[in-house]
């Protein structure tokens, strides 16, 4: 596992304390790039501006980054352009949520 996918795979261990899924399933990270001398760089978002976790998550994000092995330094980017919303959901997510139009009726109709 190359050092980006090991990063994607500390933050799929962030969940946001008031839903069961993962940061990176919601959709809540925009971007992630490693450089070869491992300084990371995560560009992200809150599902709102007004999040209660506003001051704690970018927090964990970055914690739980640093303590990959190999990253040597990151730079965390919190973003509203584009705003957050559902569609940006991974399918998973949206199972667990209990989000309807999770399977599109073309793939029902079979």
């Amino acid at each position: 596992m190359n050092l980006k996918d090991q990063v994607i795979a500390a933050l799929k261990r962030v969940y946001d304390p008031e839903m069961p899924v993962n940061i990176y399933d919601l959709g809540l990270i925009y971007g992630v790039t490693v450089d070869d001398a491992g300084a990371a760089a995560i560009r992200m978002t809150l599902t709102a501006p007004n999040c209660p976790v506003a001051g704690s998550l970018p927090a964990d994000v970055e914690r739980a980054v640093r303590a990959v092995p190999g990253v040597s330094a990151v730079k965390l980017e919190l973003t509203f352009d584009p705003p957050w919303s559902k569609e940006r959901m991974s399918e998973a997510a949206k199972l667990a949520l209990g989000i309807e139009d999770v399977i599109p009726v073309a793939r029902i109709r079979r």
